[in-house]
């Protein structure tokens, strides 16, 4: 990454959320209390329901979002195919035999995905930046990777040509009908003990011949589903994280639960949500069908029907 200047988000050396007080961090003694939480128990493993559409006739300005599993969608519009967040390993973990294990498998096999154009990375986290599916899509595809500021240090080593490491609000263009605009998230960033905050978070907005896709990445609930509105417009659609949201009291300020999801929902003025990052790794304390549940609860109570925020199952797609 080329020095970058200070900003609302940036000190010059490490990136902050400008919607979080400076220098937000948990400590270690909440790390460590967060770990003690009882979790609620989780299968070992659950089949997957879906099945796959993957070689449907789109016309020109339809949208086909397949959900593959966690935060990893395949979304197909305009003779593009574009992966968020692509993991397809056994663990999101940086070790092989610990960490958070897959409890089903990915709704699409790695074999069976089309030609892959474009991979969208949010953030550096194991669970969003997977380097052996990464590895694996370079080898078979070499799409061109879109990744947060600062994690091209990861991505570069693999052998892709075409790597776009972007701060808020910049743009990459694919010829005349494909925009991507990484646009802002409030999170975290780091792979280890030493690199926090050094890079940056983010989700995406996709134009594609006059339709709009939102993908969040992770994030808290704040006031940048606004400004995303009010700058860019409002989605056709919007995948937004709905699980790992337990304890609250360690997860608010980084990862929405469904009722905050639906309040990014209606800040966002989209016309259908789909809910994201749930259901595959156990990676904080609720239950593995509590978000769906609590998904049910805050449309309920907020008035807004069913079928315009959804979940998919794994492996399933709609067309839009």
């Amino acid at each position: 990454m080329t020095k970058k200047p200070q900003s609302d988000h940036f000190d010059g050396r490490r990136f902050f959320n400008p919607t979080l007080p400076k220098g937000f961090a948990h400590s270690r003694r909440e790390v460590l209390k967060m770990l003690r939480e009882p979790r609620s128990p989780w299968p070992a493993w659950v089949e997957n329901r879906g099945v796959p559409r993957l070689n449907e006739k789109l016309g020109a300005d339809e949208i086909a979002i397949t959900f593959v599993n966690h935060a990893t969608f395949l979304i197909q519009t305009g003779g593009v195919a574009i992966l968020t967040d692509p993991i397809w390993s056994e663990r999101a973990s940086p070790f092989r035999r610990i960490g958070p294990k897959r409890v089903r498998a990915p709704g699409i096999a790695f074999d069976d995905l089309p030609a892959i154009d474009v991979a969208l990375i949010s953030h550096n986290h194991y669970d969003h930046l997977d380097i052996a599916t990464l590895a694996r899509l370079r080898r078979r595809f070499a799409p061109t990777v879109l990744a947060a500021a600062g994690d091209g240090r990861h991505i570069a080593p693999l052998g892709f040509t075409h790597v776009h490491e972007l701060d808020w609000w910049e743009q990459v263009r694919f010829g005349d009908t494909l925009a991507v605009t990484f646009v802002p998230a409030q999170h975290f960033s780091a792979r280890g003990l030493f690199d926090r905050q050094k890079s940056l978070w983010g989700g995406y907005v996709i134009e594609s011949r006059g339709r709009r896709i939102y993908f969040g990445g992770d994030s808290g609930y704040s006031t940048h589903f606004a400004d995303i509105r009010s700058r860019l417009g409002s989605p056709d659609i919007a995948m937004l994280g709905i699980g790992a949201y337990e304890p609250r009291w360690f997860m608010r300020p980084v990862h929405m639960n469904p009722a905050e999801a639906v309040r990014a929902h209606r800040d966002l003025g989209g016309r259908h949500s789909i809910g994201m990052h749930f259901g595959t790794f156990q990676l904080t304390t609720e239950a593995i069908d509590r978000p769906q549940t609590d998904l049910g609860h805050a449309l309920a109570v907020s008035g807004i029907a069913e079928s315009e925020f959804i979940t998919l199952h794994e492996g399933e797609t709609r067309i839009y």
